[in-house]
């Protein structure tokens, strides 16, 4: 997110108060300098749509923070929209006091005005925040709308992968590229499988050196698996890899069995495991929804995420256990283990992960899900990732959540959700329900 452009705009008129309303102005300009220097400020309050017209003549914003600092009308923020096409963080000052006397700002007054403006002109997405610039709650809301608004921007440039057929009984994973483009902004690309089986077989042993020692490096025990297999899953990553490579593929989805074991002879878990550490962010079971809940997981925490099912519910601890068969990444293993290296617990074939997941501390639970209707959603929940050993055969984590554990069970499974869900590092909510309310999708939060 480094290349983002984002622009303060802040617009008055000179009847009202200019002392009160240039104190706003200046606090509001240092707190979002400080935030991200990038942050393109005025001279000084905008005084006229002439003089929001003028200041973004030459800018090509990502986003822009649109702040009331006294009442304007509508006729300011059509100029914005007039200007640029992306998302606005709408801001409303606080009247600096209330003595019955003069209405020294009235910026909630054009706050209203702006937003009918937004929602009339295309219904532009944006988000809204109230508060002043020196108030604590203010500040974490606004760096959480901040956050959202950038990777919603970064979202837009993302390319994303489909590595063959979802399996049958698991098309909750399949998306259409359209879907993915009109909604999300996201462009997906599909390959075949056999393709890059293909790719990998071409490959000879010493062209994968560097893939074997990688993997030999980020994990426990992988000599314990046959030397072919441990040569056959170096190509594979070298495949994978490189395809991604070449493309500007940011995460992907991967078919996994039964091809990869029937057809190839080694499976593909550790290559998504291994793609997971290095920012791909990979599902498997061709779950596109998935790997781009992944990516937003990985956006949000800026680290690798947990994907797996809800598959043990202990009402005693108040905690689910969330496992799959073995393509964590590495990075997410307990220190007491590593990366321990295993086969896979229904085809007896390795490499995959075979590990806890070491304890995350506070942890957020999400999932980019569909309706029946076709319609999307968004699960979410928070909790803590407790310190616990591996629970099965493949990857687990335990997260003591903080709705009623059983309840959160029951009621996700009556409403349908799919299956697979992510587990991030840190208390992500906010930012999730900022993202959501910029793409017009509803959250069921527990």
């Amino acid at each position: 997110m480094s290349q983002l452009i984002p622009v303060y705009i802040p617009v008055g008129v000179p009847t009202f108060h200019m002392e009160s309303a240039g104190a706003a102005f200046d606090s509001t300009s240092r707190l979002l300098k400080g935030i991200d220097e990038r942050f393109v400020v005025p001279e000084g309050i905008l005084l006229s749509p002439a003089a929001v017209r003028e200041y973004l003549k030459n800018l090509h914003p990502d986003y822009v923070v649109f702040q009331n600092v006294t009442f304007a009308n509508a006729a300011y923020m059509q100029e914005v929209l007039r200007a640029f096409i992306g998302p606005v963080l709408l801001w409303t000052i606080p009247e600096p006091v209330i003595d019955g006397g003069r209405l020294r700002l009235n910026s909630l007054t054009g706050a209203y005005s702006a937003a009918n403006a937004l929602r009339s002109f295309r219904d532009r997405p944006f988000l809204y925040l109230y508060g002043a610039p020196q108030d604590e709650k203010t500040v974490r809301e606004l760096k959480e709308n901040l956050r959202a608004l950038g990777i919603l921007i970064v979202m837009r440039s993302l390319t994303m992968a489909s590595v063959g057929e979802t399996p049958e009984g698991f098309g909750f994973g399949r998306a259409l590229d359209q879907e993915l483009l009109s909604t999300f902004g996201v462009k997906l690309m599909t390959i075949e499988a056999r393709d890059l089986m293909a790719r990998a077989r071409s490959y000879r042993d010493e062209d994968v050196t560097e893939e074997l020692n990688a993997t030999f490096d980020a994990t426990a025990g992988f000599s314990a698996t046959p030397e072919k297999n441990r040569v056959d899953h170096a190509k594979l990553l070298k495949a994978y890899g490189s395809f991604a490579e070449e493309n500007g593929v940011g995460a992907l989805s991967s078919r996994c069995w039964p091809d990869f074991f029937t057809e190839y002879g080694t499976p593909v878990c550790t290559v998504l495991s291994m793609l997971n550490d290095r920012g791909i962010a990979s599902s498997c079971e061709g779950d596109v929804y998935g790997a781009l809940s992944m990516w937003v997981g990985s956006q949000a925490s800026g680290s690798p995420v947990f994907f797996g099912d809800p598959v043990s519910l202990d009402e005693s601890e108040n905690t689910v256990t969330f496992w799959h068969c073995g393509a964590a990444a590495p990075s997410l293993a307990r220190k007491d283990t590593g990366a321990a290296v295993g086969v896979h617990p229904n085809r007896k074939i390795g490499p995959v992960m075979d590990f806890g997941v070491e304890a995350l501390g506070r942890v957020t639970v999400f999932r980019i899900g569909r309706e029946s209707d076709g319609s999307f959603r968004f699960f979410l929940a928070e909790g803590n990732a407790l310190d616990k050993p591996k629970q099965f055969t493949g990857t687990s984590v335990v997260v003591k959540t903080d709705e009623d554990a059983r309840f959160l069970i029951e009621d996700s499974v009556s409403l349908g959700f799919e299956p697979h869900f992510v587990v991030m590092k840190g208390s992500h909510a906010e930012l999730i329900k900022s993202l959501a309310a910029l793409l017009r999708i509803p959250v069921v939060e527990y």
